[in-house]
């Protein structure tokens, strides 16, 4: 165990060192804002465009990992969306965002520094697969539900015919395009692009976890327990075992098994906190201090989930 607690403890020392810093006034929320943006509009894409780029495009659009992490992902949506509406009781924009909570990881702020930690040959190429999956699948069906709750009359066909037109400009998903394009073509980058690239690129895993940490300074939990704790399980819990429900199941409807390294790092990636700007995206729904909260839980008990997932994974039963 103390080698997982070796692998996993950066993590949270960088998330801790954001936390501090900001705290303690070195640095604002504003500025967390501002690296945010520099690592969602360059390094990100500058990694995952360099992911995408250096592999054949069979490697990097695993048919097996993407069906099994997509309906995975969307059982668990199905289900945070049936027990925070009948169960808890939500209504349908507050049910949502509960199930989105559940169901999108931080595949880029934590997923990717603990794969670059655990298994840096799957790092790239997991993480690639899960911006195609989340923000061409995932966040836009997410954000076309709450839409269309909170708009009520106004046709679904045009609130996802408009959130995919607003998530298709990203950088994220343009860096991935761009990456798809080189690896389709054959084509190769001249030395000094390549090597900015890569400079860009390099900059992801450390600033992107002081982002976070600097990003939970001052967040509200008082009296929300019981609302948020649920999410924290469905997300730590419940989404990496329904990916590998759904990956157990391949075989049975003719597909090929995901290789066990890939598996491995899909369930990483399943069982990290929610994504990021999980807050800000409930924020213009009115739900901003509950997210935010659930993303705090989520982020601090996952210190013991994710150590008991990669122990698991190395020592399987």
């Amino acid at each position: 165990m103390s080698d997982i607690l070796a692998i996993i403890s950066p993590i949270y020392i960088a998330i801790l060192l954001g936390y501090a810093a900001t705290r303690m006034g070195l640095f604002s929320k504003a500025d967390m804002r501002v690296f945010g943006k520099f690592v969602m509009s360059f390094a990100l894409p500058a990694l995952i465009f360099n992911a995408v780029s250096q592999r054949p495009i069979a490697e990097v659009l695993n048919a097996s990992y993407m069906a099994a992490y997509l309906s995975g992902s969307l059982l668990i949506l199905a289900a945070g969306l049936f027990c925070a509406r009948r169960l808890a009781g939500m209504n349908r924009v507050g049910s949502t965002f509960a199930a989105m909570g559940v169901s999108c990881s931080n595949s880029g702020y934590i997923g990717l520094p603990i794969l670059l930690l655990t298994m840096p040959e799957m790092a790239s190429v997991a993480l690639a697969m899960n911006v195609v999956i989340e923000n061409v699948v995932m966040i836009p069906l997410l954000l076309m539900l709450a839409e269309s709750a909170r708009q009520g009359g106004r046709p679904t066909v045009r609130v996802f015919a408009e959130t995919v037109a607003r998530v298709a400009r990203m950088p994220l998903v343009l860096g991935l395009l761009a990456g798809l394009a080189v690896s389709l073509l054959g084509l190769s980058l001249p030395s000094p692009v390549a090597r900015t690239v890569t400079l860009f690129a390099q900059a992801t895993g450390a600033l992107s976890l002081f982002v976070i940490g600097g990003t939970l300074v001052g967040l509200p939990l008082r009296g929300m327990g019981m609302t948020v704790l649920p999410i924290a399980i469905g997300k730590l819990v419940g989404h990496p075992l329904s990916v590998l429900l759904a990956a157990s199941l391949l075989p049975w409807i003719g597909m090929a098994p995901v290789a066990p390294s890939l598996l491995a790092a899909g369930l990483v990636m399943a069982a990290v906190p929610m994504l990021g700007i999980y807050p800000i995206l409930a924020q213009a729904y009115g739900l901003a201090e509950r997210s935010a909260g659930a993303l705090l839980v989520t982020t601090a008990l996952s210190f013991l989930t994710l150590s008991a997932a990669l122990w698991l994974l190395r020592h399987p039963v």
